[in-house]
């Protein structure tokens, strides 16, 4: 039972990890794999394009840039146009009103008050353990 010899292992090679996607999902046509992004790092601008429907998108890149990081900003940046239209038309959502707007307190009347003096107790209060 002793252990191995340490010649009979081979030395392991550095982990080799999957290369990013440049194709994605196109967020209008919803076509798969339509969508290329190609960088253009010494002018430091990513460009998007969609076979498809012909949508085009152009941010600022730095060397640390991959074609995910552009399509995320035309992600974002297409859900801001969206949020931004839907605010400008007027259109209010379906959300429930908030807890704080649906519970309107009504004010206390002399009565409710009268009621909770007699609920209360009106015992000694507080005693002492040795005066039994």
């Amino acid at each position: 039972m002793g252990k191995r010899k340490k010649s009979s292992r081979k030395p392991m090679g550095p982990k080799k990890s999957d290369p990013l996607p440049t194709t994605f999902t196109c967020l209008f046509c919803n076509h798969e794999k339509s969508v290329t992004v190609k960088l253009d790092r010494k002018a430091g601008i990513g460009q998007l394009d969609c076979r498809v429907c012909g949508q085009t998108f152009q941010c600022a890149v730095n060397y640390l840039s991959a074609a995910v990081d552009v399509y995320g900003e035309w992600v974002d940046a297409a859900d801001a146009v969206a949020k931004e239209n839907t605010v400008g038309s007027g259109y209010g959502g379906t959300a429930r009103p908030s807890a704080k707007d649906s519970r309107v307190a009504a004010p206390p009347t002399a009565h409710d008050e009268d009621e909770d003096d007699q609920r209360r107790y009106g015992g000694d209060g507080i005693v002492a353990d040795d005066e039994y």
